[in-house]
């Protein structure tokens, strides 16, 4: 690391870590908040303090909300027989945009992974279970990343809702192989709901 003082190391060694971010897009960063005026910085400050506080994980789907449970959870007017099986948060508002999707949803928390060392047991599979077995569902649609790990946890998820005999579907037409779902366009995502295939 450059012979930085040791304050300016320490953030870019602890922004290295983060999704997306190497050391030399740390140290830009770093540099860039080194410019900012101390409201811009007591903002920033602040707003991360609030991410911290106020948002939350709803306890049925696993979404981040204010409030628990969710907004989407507390909607009456949505389609209660129906959930939207999705990996990560990111990936709900991309499929409200389309309009096409009324019911609710879960959220895995990631795929699995073996090469990440991600099992089913780390993922909120025995939530969703449990959620099918006390209430009555007439399609549980699995919207995971159409990626390697994606596809293996739709898998899982087909072979572990078989014994409750409901009809699961996933996303079909529109999603290229390797695409994940929160950087895909509306109206992909709005094609692949349509043309949703049973599995």
């Amino acid at each position: 690391m450059a012979q930085y003082p040791e304050q300016i190391n320490n953030l870019i060694e602890t922004l290295s870590r983060w999704p997306g971010l190497g050391p030399k897009a740390a140290e830009r960063v770093v540099f860039y908040l080194m410019k900012q005026n101390s409201d811009n910085i007591k903002l920033l400050l602040n707003n991360i303090a609030e991410l911290k506080n106020m948002v939350k994980t709803c306890d049925n789907c696993f979404n981040v909300s204010t409030q628990n449970p969710c907004k989407i959870c507390s909607d009456k007017t949505r389609d209660q027989n129906t959930i939207c099986v999705v990996s990560d948060p990111q990936d709900i508002p991309i499929i409200e945009k389309t309009g096409d999707f009324k019911g609710t949803y879960h959220v895995l928390g990631g795929a699995i992974s073996p090469a990440h060392n991600i099992s089913p047991k780390q993922l909120k599979i025995k939530e969703l279970i449990n959620r099918i077995k006390n209430n009555s569902y007439q399609e549980i649609i699995i919207a995971t990343n159409p990626d390697l790990e994606g596809e293996s946890t739709a898998m899982y998820l087909a072979q572990q809702l078989k014994p409750f005999n409901i009809k699961v579907t996933k996303l079909a037409k529109g999603l290229s192989i390797g695409s994940t779902i929160e950087y895909t366009d509306e109206i992909t995502i709005s094609s692949a709901l349509k043309g949703r295939q049973e599995v």
